[in-house]
């Protein structure tokens, strides 16, 4: 055979084939009514994961897996034939519609007035947090059930993925629409801002969001009457300890003296309050537990309160704070960032009993509760992360950890999160962890993580209706952090 005749016996075959594919028809059928199998042409294709479609006339469903499948050919009405077709296939849940087995119903994508009739007529009779807008169906307003806070969160994305904005976005709202008392452990100073509002946007909203944020209080290191402070007293026994390198057995007479001289009282009142009293303190062993704490260079941190009155943790435990922002980037070292997060979420597990509802935010939790504590004092406050992951939800006590590396926070606390919002990640072993972790949570939507742009996210768990994917709107109050300039990349301006 010559070539040209070669030639166009290909593209014969080509021919025949791209007809056949193109005459696949976009067809679901499912045997329970709840989860459906389809196929469709890959020319033309509309359907994608994550997307809305509707199956026949009156059924709702959501796709969940789209990939490629090959087809037999018989099977398309070409029983002469024996081609290699290639077609669309994948898998779907079903949202709204009869809970009945159906075959060939024909797909096609759903409108986005549909799918928002379908949510509208869904909403939970409880604040709704509007975030954004669906990802998938424009126009459509993401919203998130404020109820679902009442289970654990975990946020997570890369660098760049609009992590911290969309954290701040989620955190105004809930300023906004509930009464529920936010603790926030800010290790970059993004949400120290929290408080101002942005100009322009929607008159009305901005003046309710400005009355909702008057009960947000900043505390920062450095001086002021809004600094960071702790009193050595209030800390409890096991962080005074670490903090001091102390080893109940292997130091066991400097830890006794310890104990004994902050339980030493005159009058009714403690006699040591502080680290440089014991400098000049009479009583045994306090001297050298002083000289201890200068060695060490504690004496010198700014987090001490001194002779100023008042204290971060009597501050948490009066509650008189809607939101309380814990600026630990404005601290000076990693030792005393350490301190004030497990003082403070020391006091919060010490205070559950109250069962007042708070939900405590800690960003760059890999920081906070790592998979590997770096020094004691930090493997205090893991410890108290995964008790509180534990068992915090009887007592009110609510988590939102973010991170941009799942796999450096501890496990045990992350895998008591039954709220997943992921933004983009392009760690193929982040992806697979988190599916592992997640397990509740469609695989084939957690797929195109890599591919979300900036502020798009994949929400799941309690706080939505359904997994889907959404993207984040604008904020009500000023960013925090900010990226440093990269003027130095420009291109230079020859004369």
């Amino acid at each position: 055979m010559t070539a040209a005749g070669s030639g166009e016996r290909l593209a014969a075959y080509r021919a025949v084939r791209e007809e056949i594919e193109r005459g696949v028809l976009p067809l679901a059928s499912s045997v329970d009514g709840h989860r459906f199998a389809f196929q469709a042409s890959l020319y033309d294709l509309r359907l994608q994961a994550g997307g809305y479609v509707v199956l026949g006339d009156d059924r709702l469903g959501q796709i969940l897996t789209l990939g490629l499948a090959g087809v037999d050919s018989a099977e398309l009405g070409a029983a002469d034939l024996s081609l290699h077709v290639r077609a669309a296939s994948g898998d779907g849940v079903v949202l709204d519609g009869a809970a009945a087995p159906f075959h060939d119903a024909a797909v096609r994508p759903a409108r986005p007035d549909e799918v928002q009739a379908w949510l509208e007529r869904i909403q939970p009779r409880r604040a709704s947090l509007e975030i954004g807008e669906q990802l998938l169906a424009t126009g459509v307003p993401a919203r998130l059930d404020a109820g679902g806070f009442d289970r654990h969160t975990f946020l997570c994305g890369q660098s760049g993925s609009g992590k911290t904005y969309s954290l701040g976005l989620v955190l105004e709202r809930l300023l906004l629409e509930t009464s529920l008392r936010i603790v926030i452990l800010d290790p970059n100073s993004d949400h120290v801002r929290l408080r101002e509002g942005r100009a322009g946007g929607d008159p009305g909203l901005a003046a309710r969001y400005a009355e909702a944020a008057r009960g947000v209080a900043v505390r920062r290191g450095g001086a002021g009457e809004d600094r960071i402070r702790l009193r050595f007293a209030e800390l409890d026994s096991i962080s005074r300890a670490a903090l001091l390198g102390l080893d109940p057995i292997a130091d066991r007479k400097e830890y006794a003296a310890l104990s004994s001289i902050l339980e030493t009282q005159v009058e009714g009142r403690q006699l040591n309050t502080s680290l440089n009293a014991l400098l000049t303190s009479e009583q045994p062993g306090a001297h050298a537990l002083g000289l201890r704490a200068a060695n060490l260079g504690v004496l010198d941190w700014s987090v001490w309160a001194r002779d100023d009155p008042g204290s971060l943790l009597q501050e948490l435990e009066h509650g008189e704070r809607r939101c309380l922002v814990v600026d630990l980037g404005s601290l000076d070292t990693q030792q005393e960032q350490a301190l004030v997060a497990e003082a403070v979420l020391s006091t919060l597990w010490r205070l559950r009993a109250r069962r007042v509802p708070v939900l405590v935010v800690i960003d760059e939790a890999h920081n906070v509760c790592p998979a590997e504590p770096r020094d004691a004092v930090t493997a205090i406050a893991a410890e108290h992360v995964i008790r509180i992951a534990a068992e915090g939800r009887k007592f009110g006590l609510y988590l939102l950890l973010s991170t941009q590396r799942p796999q450096k926070l501890q496990e045990n606390a992350l895998s008591q999160c039954d709220n997943l919002l992921l933004m983009r990640m392009n760690s193929a072993a982040d992806l697979e962890f988190l599916r592992g972790v997640f397990s509740f949570v469609p695989g084939g939507l957690i797929e195109r993580a890599s591919t979300f742009g900036q502020g798009e996210a994949l929400v799941a768990g309690k706080l939505a209706s359904h997994a889907g994917y959404v993207r984040f709107g604008a904020r009500l109050a000023e960013e925090g952090g900010a990226d440093v300039p990269t003027a130095w990349a420009a291109v230079p301006v020859r004369s």
